[in-house]
């Protein structure tokens, strides 16, 4: 097949890309004055697609909750028995693989033998092998694994604040499952799983690094095994969100030496995606640093009053069908750092967003895009998952460019609404507990 070739005259960066018969797009990005090289194999896929209509079929077919993560495990087993890594291990590659709500992706850097590498990621992911026996003795090793996030401060924190944003949303579950769901997989159900969201139509292959394209596509064409793609979309199905929070407040105790906190707000304009999408990540990323960066006004006072300290951070999740912003840290008073938080909001709301503020933390946003071109990794990865989102992250500056001061103003209006918060906290253990 044939590549088109694409250059960003802002970056100087260059990108060869397509759609294979199969249905699978292909994505190289290649930088020669690299040392290695990496490349990640992803499915739209996550921990939240349990009920869906396969192609081609009228019925909806629901499985148990965690099978994105455990197929992920089981697609290391090889029908002769091999290990997978020891196959990257032979040529110099390192390789992982992870599971979010969304994606399932399979990857490995390398810094020699890069054709070889990418052959061996090409085979097993696309060698799916699984008995009942194989099944149940991954059940074992799933459940202590979730049962080490049962013990994992952050984890809990994030995900108590999670359902307290969402009522319905399957994003509010663990994206491994319980010990309980997990006993309900089996070898049929991980085959009816890879057979949907594994068809190549619903996959996207990243390439980035020190890369010859043309041995690349060689390794490709030779590697892609027959598959048939869908000619139709898949339907997940989703129940309905309703707007607002389920709960405002969640409180945990664990072994821990100070209290830990996420609070923020769940994100109300959604089913968009594409550069709408980006477009609404741009501007509520401006806000984060304009409310509450270093220079802020709202961390300088809760600085001051030692509520917050060098742990504290923000971040934004998106997706098309849902998104919420994060702060999070250490407090000797979480309830208090929301009380002040908001009643510094309720200010900024009074008095308005300053337009140099805006200015200063747009430019930041723009450094940040350039800076993130030096990590081939991060990357690439950032590349597939907005990919999946229908974004061009190659072309960020034509949606960058069209974010106005104004644009953010209504976002803040928006977004950042007491009616639509929330608060996690795990505290330490008390003496007794």
């Amino acid at each position: 097949m044939e590549l088109t070739f694409r250059k960003n005259e802002l970056t100087g960066e260059c990108m060869y890309y397509g759609t294979h018969r199969s249905g699978l797009g292909i994505y190289i990005i290649p930088k020669k004055d690299y040392s290695g090289a990496y490349a990640i194999f992803g499915t739209r896929y996550g921990s939240v697609d349990s009920k869906f209509v396969v192609p081609g079929e009228t019925e909806v077919t629901e499985v148990p909750d965690g099978i994105a993560h455990y197929l992920e495990h089981k697609m290391f087993d090889q029908p002769d028995g091999s290990n997978v890594f020891d196959k990257f291990s032979k040529y110099g590659g390192n390789a992982n693989a992870f599971t979010s709500f969304n994606i399932t992706a399979y990857l490995f850097s390398c810094t020699a033998n890069f054709e070889e590498n990418l052959e061996a990621l090409l085979d097993y992911v696309q060698s799916p092998y699984y008995t009942d026996e194989t099944v149940a003795k991954e059940q074992g090793i799933i459940g202590q694994e979730i049962r080490m996030y049962d013990d994992n401060p952050g984890w809990q924190l994030f995900f108590d604040y999670i359902n307290c944003l969402y009522k319905e949303h399957p994003v509010k579950k663990e994206i491994a499952g319980t010990v309980e769901s997990i006993s309900h997989i089996t070898a049929d159900y991980l085959y009816k799983c890879y057979n949907t969201f594994y068809n190549l139509s619903n996959m996207a292959l990243v390439i980035t690094g020190n890369v010859d394209v043309d041995s690349a596509m060689k390794v490709i064409e030779a590697g892609i095994k027959k598959n048939e793609p869908f000619t139709e979309p898949i339907k997940k199905i989703y129940p309905k969100e309703p707007a607002e929070v389920a709960s405002h407040y969640a409180e945990k105790s664990m072994a821990i030496s100070a209290p830990m906190f996420m609070m923020g707000f769940k994100d109300t304009d959604v089913d968009i995606d594409g550069d709408a999408l980006l477009k609404k990540n741009i501007e509520i990323t401006i806000l984060l640093r304009m409310l509450f960066g270093k220079s802020s006004a709202i961390y300088k006072k809760l600085y001051d009053m030692s509520l917050i300290n060098s742990t504290f951070g923000t971040d934004y999740t998106m997706q098309p069908a849902y998104g919420f912003t994060a702060l999070e840290g250490e407090s000797k008073d979480p309830k208090r750092v929301y009380d002040i938080i908001m009643e510094e909001l309720g200010k900024v709301r009074e008095t308005g967003l300053d337009r140099g503020d805006f200015e200063r933390a747009k430019k930041v946003m723009w450094g940040n895009y350039i800076r993130s071109h030096n990590d081939i990794e991060d990357y690439a990865v950032t590349f597939l998952q907005l990919l999946f989102m229908n974004i061009d992250y190659f072309g960020y500056y034509d949606v960058y460019k069209t974010v106005t001061f104004e644009d953010v103003e209504k976002r803040f209006e928006e977004h950042f609404r007491r009616e639509n918060s929330a608060l996690s906290v795990v505290k330490p253990l008390e003496a007794g507990e």
